[in-house]
């Protein structure tokens, strides 16, 4: 009888552990100066936007010439932040992406990218 009880007491247990160890999204944050509009969007971009989307990857914010400075040196052409389900997501995103950039995205633009670790939010 006390067996019976103490089955469900641990599964409970065990996934609120799992459930309070998820891992939290991870963002990209990317500065990209566009020497060669063109270029970009027809042979850079699209695939880019499927690299993103094959590692669970959305946009959060971008746009051409539209990012504003508040503060220091006026942002490039491209600014983007990107929304990954987790760091390791990102990062393995970012292994095929990294490589893209070098091959073709070179031709067209330079390249700062950023990840940062998403923090939990009190409820």
């Amino acid at each position: 009888m006390n067996v019976a009880i103490t089955i469900p007491i641990i599964t409970i247990l065990s996934t609120t552990a799992l459930y309070a160890q998820s891992k939290p999204p991870a963002y990209l944050f990317a500065e990209i100066t566009v020497t060669d509009g063109y270029g970009y969007t027809r042979d850079f971009l699209p695939k880019s936007q499927a690299n993103i989307k094959e590692y669970g990857g959305k946009y959060l914010a971008g746009s051409f010439n539209d990012a504003i400075s508040l503060k220091g040196y006026p942002p490039p052409n491209r600014v983007v932040i990107l929304e990954f389900p987790d760091m390791d997501a990102l990062k393995a995103f970012y292994l095929k992406q990294d490589k893209f950039e070098d091959e073709v995205g070179s031709k067209y633009a330079s390249f700062r990218v950023i990840a940062i670790e998403g923090v939990e939010q009190k409820k």
